[in-house]
């Protein structure tokens, strides 16, 4: 099966195939592996559904490659399809938009509510200039972000997570091979 699920991931557009096809076909090898104890029907279900599967996403990828345009934006399907350039659902500025309101109402009470008694304490007179300087504060701000940073660097360094550490990492065989199709 991985052999008919290697012949028709050729129908993919090239660089679509160059960017995914490793990543696809080691996913079905580990459906088919899961699969391996299942009943009779759920064998044959999954080389049937994942045929139809990637013929109905090679035709998508050569029309999306041909004109730009993206047909399931206008009936989208019922599966969720990871895309980069949508990240958040649709009402999620709407909940924003109401969230930051029911903040400013709350705000509006709490207001309301402050000066709706008497004045429990005597008015406080003005602050000294010498009480309070924005320069030490802002420099003191400043020097902590700068330590938070500088231990977010060393923990990330220290895990061996960085990019310039995954880069390294890389051998020659796992970097673009320009005569290797699939």
């Amino acid at each position: 099966m991985l052999l008919l699920y290697r012949s028709l991931l050729r129908l993919y557009p090239v660089a679509y195939r160059h960017e995914f096809g490793e990543e696809m076909l080691a996913v079905f090898d580990e459906v088919q592996q899961g699969v391996r104890g299942k009943s009779l029907w759920v064998r044959v279900a999954l080389p049937v559904r994942e045929s139809l599967g990637l013929l109905n996403g090679a035709l998508l990828e050569h029309y999306r490659a041909g004109t730009g345009f993206h047909p399931e934006t206008l009936f989208p399907p019922r599966r969720v399809h990871m895309r980069s350039e949508f990240r958040f659902p649709k009402a999620t500025p709407v909940l924003m938009t109401l969230i930051l309101l029911a903040i400013l109402m709350a705000i509006d009470k709490a207001r309301s509510i402050e000066f709706s008694g008497p004045y429990p304490s005597p008015q406080v007179g003005p602050l000294n200039q010498a009480d309070f300087t924005l320069l030490p504060t802002l420099l003191i701000l400043v020097a902590a972000a700068g330590v938070a940073a500088l231990i977010g660097w060393a923990i990330v360094f220290a895990l061996r997570r960085s990019g310039t550490h995954r880069l390294s990492d890389m051998s020659a065989s796992q970097q673009a091979r320009p005569g290797k199709t699939l």
